[in-house]
């Protein structure tokens, strides 16, 4: 793969990531609520969905998604659910406290398969890949090392914007300082990621 067009390829992929979507809400939520004891779990969990999602839609689950109303809709309505179902959590967690009982903490595997799930399932995100990718694929070369290439690039960029958001959400924490205050944040999160479940149900294929 020529190293410009991979150039290319990184610099649209952190643009992408940058701009804030249910993942990086479901992120921001638990740093904000739990601080930076869950950025590794959030980033490993990015990572481990955008592979997932990367990789259906490179195998066709794209192209399947994009020409199937009926394949769009389950996977539309299977990502709002379980986006609400987690804004629903959120809204109903316990007043936040900077020195919670690791008890009442949500386990890393819990937050890695939260962030897994919720990165997997956005239906934009498998439908985008499709078009996004074969732009910055060299059709005389062999396909698969250039997916690979692409796939490996970008799932450690959504991993490291990922982890960036939970330590810069974890620094917000911790100048606030405020129970109250970490509250409202943790309940505005779970508010957004109800308005983003039903942003997501009203998705409709291009």
């Amino acid at each position: 793969m020529p190293l410009d067009l991979w150039l290319a390829f990184a610099a649209a992929s952190t643009a992408l990531l940058l701009i804030p979507g249910p993942t990086v809400l479901l992120v921001l939520s638990y740093a904000l609520s739990q601080g930076r004891r869950t950025a590794l779990a959030c980033a490993s969990g990015v990572a481990a969905g955008d592979l997932i999602a990367m990789s259906a839609s490179l195998a066709g689950l794209g192209a399947l998604v994009a020409a199937s109303a009926t394949a769009f809709t389950l996977l539309k309505w299977a990502g709002a659910l379980y986006l609400a179902y987690l804004g629903l959590k959120l809204l109903r967690a316990p007043a936040a406290s900077l020195d919670r009982p690791e008890a009442e903490q949500a386990r890393p595997a819990t937050i890695f398969r939260h962030a897994a799930t919720v990165t997997a399932l956005n239906p934009k995100s498998i439908a985008f890949f499709i078009a996004f990718v074969p732009q910055f694929v060299t059709p005389t070369q062999p396909l698969l090392p250039q997916f690979a290439i692409l796939t490996a690039t970008f799932v450690t960029l959504a991993a490291l914007n990922a982890l960036a958001y939970a330590l810069a959400a974890d620094r917000l924490r911790a100048t606030i300082r405020r129970p109250a205050v970490l509250t409202w944040l943790t309940r505005a999160g779970g508010g957004a990621l109800l308005a983003m479940a039903a942003a997501t149900a009203m998705l409709r294929r291009a």
